[in-house]
């Protein structure tokens, strides 16, 4: 079923909001732009990464200095040592301590040359260093970064106060460490067992703020892009809400006032620079509230027009009543009664065709459309048609109007509907056309199949239709009827009646010219045509 098919798939699209339900439009804009920088602060956790690499490289090269050192120092002369200490500290920018096996020092490469770095007092330093490295502690915390222990100058350099050192001398290992000068500056060492005349240990100690730099200069401009990034995204953010949430307010705001129904004429915007969903929403609800105003005027006229049509044969009725109640002869009597009774079978018929007018569209939209051949229908219907004429029922007048019908080819004119409401339409469309054709006229109907509709035309040969009027006999109770045609016998719903249930098949029904030139009217009905190998609801 076609419609039930849309409806559930309306359903399935309208997935719930569990955890943003009570959000406005723009803090769920707002929190998706934003959710995207806080991703790209993903980049602290990298330049911890980062900085951990070039510790650990640094290390390195630190553990592979020791080693060319150590060779050189095996293959070079006592006079030679400390030459080639200064050399080895002065190029790395390090700091060489040398510990006996009894853990003494036994010699210091800042005993014999200027120191080749200087530990900093951070409370020497001005206010942006304390900013940095407090900067630096809060990303440390957000990325979770190990925690260093921090250094200070042993006041006794023996190797108790150096762990690597006592590692060294226990294991005979190389070991290192990283800690924090008081600047907050990574100072690395390194331990290497050397073996000259006697065991020793050979510790290098870097102060490697190149490694601090970095990384805050990499922090720096991730903060810079993210800030760059953050702002775009806020006025991103800002501009997608306002193009979005103030148009939706505008229109909440007209249905609003189209639901209280204070202001006649509610305008609701179409937006029509709007090539988006929320255009077509615009022009949608702007095309519904002016259906939704032509179905209450609509339905406003047609209860005025009830009220107006139902009073004259009540009026009648109860002047007939009321007469009953003088009059004098037989006769008389039954003349009024005689009036009464015609009058009350125009208020069933009225009464009738009223309720069928009202409940054709609700009933319509329920109803499962199943293939038609509209040739053979029309031709059933004329042919029962022909049978009460003969039998005299139903007012059907032998000597009235002849009809002709081109019979189409079967399953030519095959269409998807409702068939009892079909063939009520036509049905109407025949008597409008036989009650405005002279007793010898003829009603032609024909049937065709042409492209993608199938057409259903009626001539007759009565007055035709003023161009002017063309529209208006489709409208409830219009009521320009034949000369010397008995009043009331005709409700003026029958045409209005045959339009909707056309319309409710996505047709059309339209008075016109005959096409032969000949004098009279053709109504033409327009269905979609159908293959007859599906069923919608």
């Amino acid at each position: 079923m076609r419609r039930s098919e849309e409806a559930s798939a309306a359903e399935q699209e309208e997935a719930p909001l569990v955890w943003s339900a009570r959000w406005s439009l723009t803090t769920r804009i707002l929190a998706v732009n934003i959710l995207a920088v806080a991703l790209l602060a993903g980049g602290f956790f990298y330049l911890d990464t980062y900085r951990t690499r070039l510790v650990d490289t640094r290390i390195a090269v630190m553990e592979d200095q020791l080693a060319m050192l150590d060779s050189a120092l095996e293959a070079a002369r006592p006079d030679q040592r400390q030459r080639l200490i200064g050399e080895f500290t002065r190029a790395t920018e390090s700091r060489l301590r040398f510990y006996d096996a009894a853990g003494r020092k036994v010699d210091d490469s800042f005993a014999h040359a200027p120191p080749t770095y200087t530990l900093r007092d951070p409370e020497l330093q001005p206010w942006k260093r304390d900013a940095a490295r407090a900067m630096d502690r809060g990303i440390d915390w957000i990325v979770g970064a190990p925690t260093y222990p921090d250094f200070e100058e042993p006041l006794d350099d023996r190797a108790a106060a150096w762990p690597e050192v006592v590692e060294a001398l226990r294991s005979g290992v190389e070991a290192t460490r990283f800690r924090y000068a008081p600047e907050r500056t990574p100072l690395l060492s390194a331990t290497r067992v050397v073996d000259l005349e006697t065991p020793e240990v050979m510790l290098m100690t870097l102060n490697a703020r190149d490694i601090t730099r970095t990384v805050r200069a990499e922090r720096f401009r991730l903060a810079v892009v993210m800030a760059m990034v953050l702002v775009a995204s806020v006025l991103l953010s800002l501009f997608l809400a306002r193009t979005i949430v103030r148009p939706l307010r505008r229109l909440a705001r007209a249905a609003v006032r189209v639901r209280l129904g204070r202001a006649r004429e509610v305008v609701v915007p179409r937006l029509p620079s709007r090539r988006d969903e929320i255009g077509t929403l615009a022009r949608a609800l702007s095309d519904m509230t002016q259906a939704l105003r032509e179905r209450i005027d609509a339905g406003e006229h047609f209860a005025a027009d009830v009220t107006h049509e139902l009073k004259n044969p009540i009026a009648s009725v109860r002047s007939a009543i009321e007469g009953l109640g003088r009059v004098r002869t037989d006769e008389q009597r039954a003349q009024l009664l005689a009036i009464a009774d015609e009058d009350v079978r125009r208020l069933d018929r009225l009464v009738t065709d009223i309720s069928d007018a009202s409940r054709i569209d609700a009933q319509l939209s329920r109803t499962h459309f199943e293939p038609i051949d509209i040739g053979l229908m029309i031709e059933s219907m004329l042919a029962g048609r022909a049978a009460r004429a003969e039998q005299g029922a139903d007012g059907q007048k032998a000597n009235g109007p002849r009809i002709a019908f081109a019979r189409p080819r079967r399953g030519t004119t095959m269409v998807m509907g409702d068939g009892h409401r079909i063939e009520r339409a036509i049905d109407n469309v025949i008597d409008n056309a036989i009650s405005f054709s002279p007793p010898d006229g003829l009603v032609c109907i024909a049937a065709t199949r042409l492209g993608d509709e199938v057409h259903v035309r009626v001539d007759d040969d009565g007055p035709g239709i003023d161009p002017a009027q063309r529209e208006a006999i489709f409208r409830r109770f219009h009521s320009e009827r034949p000369d010397g045609e008995a009043f009331g016998r005709h409700s003026g719903l029958g045409l209005a009646i045959a339009r909707t249930i056309i319309e409710g098949h996505s047709g059309t029904i339209a008075a016109r010219d005959r096409e032969d030139g000949r004098r009279g009217a053709s109504l033409l009905i327009t269905l979609p045509a159908g293959d007859g190998n599906e069923t919608v609801a």
